[in-house]
């Protein structure tokens, strides 16, 4: 709730410094390896949002983005899961994480 609650926050700030006055749809990047469970963001999306003239009937768009990591023992880009995943190519375990644990909001459709 309160990482859904600091995404409000954020279009609140931004209405303010931008002067639109209501956010239609907002586009979010959750990574694959963060601990943000994107169901859970478009529950709580909706009850934060709710009574809110900026954010009321607003729609959240999710965008999964993929677990990447680049293997410093067979130098390739390689999907994983989680960060303790070995190299799915040659099973090395130096593994340097490069997309996956973000959580950001990309775009957003206002008035």
């Amino acid at each position: 709730m309160s990482l859904t609650e600091g995404v409000v926050r954020i279009l609140e700030d931004q209405a303010a410094e931008h002067g639109f006055t209501r956010v239609k749809t907002v586009w979010l990047e959750i990574g694959e390896l963060s601990t943000v469970v994107p169901e859970s963001m478009e529950f709580c999306f909706d009850a934060v949002a709710r009574g809110n003239p900026l954010t009321e009937g607003a729609k959240l768009e999710i965008i999964r983005v993929p677990g990447t990591a680049w293997c410093m023992d067979c130098s390739k880009s390689v999907h994983v899961t989680s960060r303790v995943d070995l190299c799915p190519d040659c099973g090395g375990a130096k593994l340097a994480v490069t997309t996956g644990e973000e959580m950001r909001i990309k775009e957003m459709e206002v008035e």
